[in-house]
């Protein structure tokens, strides 16, 4: 009986050896310090974003603008061979769960990580991605420290994004502010608790201020305040031409609701935190006439990779995608052309591929890469109208 063991032990043994080695014979891209999916059937990209939480409705839109350019992809025959796979981890909208999200999706083997959809997010994720060398990026992270550090002002290596950043959102809001509404006069209300708010609001003062306008008043609120009725007062007492309020959709609404409630009746203009259906559920329809903002992409703009998109999400989801979406979309499309350029799963020959990419025709636009992992890209201006987004004009860089 001992013999007999033995004898099929070897047997077994060498069986799967020769498995091994059939599978050892086949070509496999290099993996990265993560552990690659080179290994298995697909190639793994991560996707942390805020499924949950404050923003929720940006997370969810950039996560399926990316599952159905996965889907696209992989009906075209894949990367290297092989299909890529979407492997998701919900950051809950909360920096310190942006961190614990990437080293689960780090822990998964994934090659490169969309996400996350907002800056402080996306600047959280840094020290892991950086030591297992794994680049990703950011669909709408737009400010300057997601890829340059604020201290050192050295480049964040393996952080990318897909969207314009925050000096130039805020130049683009300035200059349709004096050369399209014709204001003289400016009010900027500013979420004092967020990076990204402070960044827009210095962006737009500078570049107005340097135009000719006078900002009049500055106010600053919170994350989760709701009562916004006095301080809308001390503006209206200002008589702005204009009030700029960079802020995320859920307190830009209560803002716009209750700046008309006060009789307000001057433009108010925003960034592309207002950019969700939610903000015409919050603000009202008819609070947000005459009020407008920068974003990424309008749905209604008439560009042929714009509309193509469009229809696919539509087709897919049957509603109409927001910049979440697209740039969900793109960021996956980019890591895709990446590791197809590189023919590697490598992290840094990824990364180096991403920062070589020029003149890539994206969805939202073409895109080519600075020396701070910035796309050269251009922009929209949203006018809302009957609680819809419709594309006022276009902004080149």
């Amino acid at each position: 009986m001992k013999k007999k063991l033995i004898a099929v032990t070897a047997i077994m043994t060498l069986a799967f050896g020769a498995l091994a080695g059939c599978g050892g014979n086949k070509p496999a891209a290099t993996s990265n310090n993560a552990g690659g999916a080179s290994g298995g059937e697909t190639i793994k990209i991560g996707a942390n974003l805020e499924l949950t939480g404050d923003v929720a409705s940006y997370g969810t839109s950039a996560r399926d603008g990316a599952k159905l350019a996965i889907e696209e992809i992989n009906n075209a025959g894949g990367v290297l061979g092989k299909k890529l796979e979407l492997v998701e981890a919900d950051n809950a909208s909360k920096n310190e769960e942006s961190i614990r999200a990437a080293q689960k999706l780090l822990s998964e083997k994934v090659v490169a990580i969309v996400g996350a959809a907002t800056s402080g997010n996306s600047v959280a994720m840094i020290p892991a991605v950086t030591e297992k060398k794994v680049p990703f990026i950011s669909p709408s992270g737009t400010a300057e420290k997601v890829t340059v550090d604020e201290r050192s002002g050295k480049l964040n290596e393996f952080a990318f994004r897909a969207s314009f950043i925050d000096p130039f959102q805020g130049t683009v809001a300035a200059k349709f502010a004096i050369n399209d509404l014709k204001a003289k006069t400016a009010a900027i209300y500013t979420d004092s608790s967020n990076d990204y708010s402070k960044g827009l609001a210095k962006s737009f003062k500078e570049q107005f201020t340097k135009l000719g306008g006078q900002v009049v008043a500055e106010e600053n609120y919170q994350k989760r305040d709701t009562d916004f009725k006095a301080v809308l007062t001390r503006i209206k007492d200002k008589k702005p031409d204009v009030i700029y309020v960079p802020g995320y959709y859920e307190e830009v609404g209560k803002i716009i609701k209750q700046g008309r409630e006060a009789g307000i009746t001057v433009p108010f203009l925003g960034g592309d935190g207002w950019d969700s259906a939610e903000l015409a559920k919050i603000a009202g329809n008819d609070n947000l006439k005459n009020t407008f903002f920068t974003n990424h992409y309008a749905a209604d703009d008439k560009t042929p990779e714009v509309q193509a998109f469009v229809e696919a999400f539509k087709k897919k989801y049957n509603k109409t995608p927001d910049g979440f979406a697209i740039l969900g979309y793109d960021s996956v499309k980019l890591i895709a052309e990446a590791i197809k350029k590189a023919n590697s799963t490598d992290g840094t020959k990824i990364k180096d591929a991403l920062a070589s990419i020029k003149d890539y025709k994206a969805a939202s636009g073409v895109i080519s890469y600075d020396e701070k992992h910035n796309p050269v890209k251009s922009a929209v201006i949203i006018e809302m109208k009957d609680g819809k987004q419709t594309f006022k004009t276009k902004v080149n860089p």
